[in-house]
């Protein structure tokens, strides 16, 4: 766990420069155009879906996407993106794993992409250290992004945080008694929807210039084992199973 001594342009739209901010990984990720996803602990189907799709794509344009690490939306976010380009925040100090169930997801990013903390040593997450995180994960992004929340949800606070610093936020279209909250915003004229996903992340980055390298595709083109692989980057091995860049064969693991 290091120090970051940068100075960060964007925590210059937070109420208070941090004091001091914790890191462990890849502080280059920090340059990259940034994007904040954030929403519900318990997404629907549909979100889950469309949360995914919308942190893959933007990440194959060399956006980082931006995230708290908590269950649902924000673990979906950092899996969309990828380990090695995607930026998680925590409510608690980076010596302590929080959520327990996304273990395996905090800690490949801390190896591969990049964790940040204002919290010292042994902190514990506590009500107000979430706020301050919501905080800062909204502070990192060019635009911020819900994919659901309930009107009286957390969430809602990050989107208040994005309105005070003139942040555009941006909404999944949701059916009615649904993700109430950016059902609000968009009827109060104070958010965008995201009708089109293709057309929304052609607005960011560019195919031009995608993530440098992808550290888990390089791993298995060297000749990859499952149970190391597993071992070493979790989830994502089945993620990438699933999007076919990677097959498994008789405990071998082969670029696609």
């Amino acid at each position: 766990m290091k120090i970051l001594s940068d100075n960060i342009s964007e925590f210059n739209m937070m109420k208070t420069y941090p004091s001091v901010v914790y890191y462990q990984g890849n502080k280059a990720l920090l340059k990259r155009p940034k994007i904040s996803i954030v929403g519900s602990r318990r997404p629907s189907q549909y979100t889950k879906e469309m949360t995914y799709a919308i942190a893959s794509k933007l990440s194959a344009r060399g956006v980082c996407i931006v995230s708290g690490a908590a269950m649902g939306v924000d673990a979906l976010a950092h899996k969309g993106a990828g380990s090695g380009n995607t930026i998680a925040v925590m409510a608690n100090a980076l010596d302590t794993i929080y959520p327990k169930v996304n273990r395996t997801l905090i800690e490949s990013i801390a190896a591969n992409g990049l964790t940040l903390s204002q919290f010292e040593v042994g902190f514990q997450a506590t009500r107000w250290s979430f706020v301050v995180r919501n905080e800062m994960v909204v502070a990192l992004g060019d635009v911020l992004v819900v994919t659901q929340a309930d009107a009286d949800s957390g969430t809602m606070r990050s989107v208040a945080y994005a309105q005070a610093m003139g942040k555009t936020i941006y909404v999944l279209p949701h059916r009615l008694k649904e993700s109430e909250g950016t059902q609000q915003l968009l009827m109060q004229g104070r958010a965008k929807a995201i009708y089109d996903i293709e057309a929304f992340v052609s607005g960011f980055g560019s195919m031009e210039s995608p993530c440098k390298h992808d550290e888990l595709l390089e791993y298995c083109r060297e000749g990859a084992g499952y149970e190391e692989a597993v071992a070493r980057f979790g989830d994502q091995i089945f993620e990438y199973e699933l999007e076919g860049r990677i097959r498994i064969e008789h405990g071998n693991i082969y670029v696609v």
